[in-house]
């Protein structure tokens, strides 16, 4: 599946903050940045959850269509 470019950004603005907690002498901005890259994260994954979902419910034919069939009287 390819990634789209919100997750790409996602995970991009992630790492940037983690990046910038491991940089930061800061105690107080450290925990800011690492803060953030959670909240990215937890972005991505809840994305990343969605584009799976939404791929495997396109892909694959429901099981039957009587469902969609009503008796008729």
């Amino acid at each position: 599946m390819r990634m789209s470019a919100n997750l790409d950004f996602y995970l991009a603005q992630a790492e940037k903050c983690r990046t910038e907690a491991d940089a930061s002498i800061l105690t107080q901005v450290r925990d800011r940045n690492l803060r953030a890259a959670a909240a990215w994260q937890a972005m991505a994954d809840k994305l990343a959850r969605a584009e799976t979902a939404r791929a495997e419910r396109t892909t694959i034919p429901p099981a039957n269509d009587t469902a969609k069939k009503l008796p008729e009287h």
